[in-house]
């Protein structure tokens, strides 16, 4: 099973660094997966050199908290789950907070992959990546895909 606790991906973790592998963590809602998110999470993939990707999926509590009421669309487990059938991911791991200082803090990966919606100066846990040791990157396609896009056209042909 590719959706474990944090502690599991701890291990795992040191499993890699001890055969010599990268280790980065990606993160997001996840909610409606679109292409936009596979290919992030590709080019998350792709910049660990067969590393291992870890990904962290934000609960439907911290979803609510900074997307507002009637979000996610698609609960959390299900939202893990989908997101764990990707080729690219190796592990997930549901997380509570808003932002993923936390996360990263017990993960402590060489790479923090963000989206580019993002510039490596703007990502919000940069500071906590640099003080563990390890860097930022940006990875995906330009940011033309959003779930929040996808639920307004859905809306329209609802009409």
């Amino acid at each position: 099973m590719k959706v474990v606790p944090l502690a599991e991906a701890v291990r795992a973790r040191e499993a890699a660094r001890g055969e010599g592998r990268k280790v980065a963590v990606a993160n997001g809602a996840f909610d409606l997966l679109h292409v936009g998110h596979v290919r992030y999470l590709q080019g998350a993939k792709d910049l660990t050199s067969g590393g291992l990707l870890v990904v962290g999926v934000n609960t439907d509590r911290s979803v609510r908290a900074s997307k507002g009421p009637g979000r996610p669309v698609v609960p959390q487990e299900e939202r893990a789950e989908i997101v764990a059938a990707l080729g690219c991911v190796d592990l997930v791991v549901l997380f509570d907070e808003t932002d993923a200082a936390a996360l990263l803090t017990a993960l402590r990966p060489d790479l923090h992959v963000k989206g580019t919606d993002y510039s490596e100066a703007s990502v919000p846990e940069g500071e906590v990546v640099a003080r563990l040791g390890g860097r930022t990157a940006i990875a995906g396609d330009p940011k033309d895909h959003s779930t929040t896009d996808v639920l307004s056209r859905i809306r329209e042909l609802l009409r």
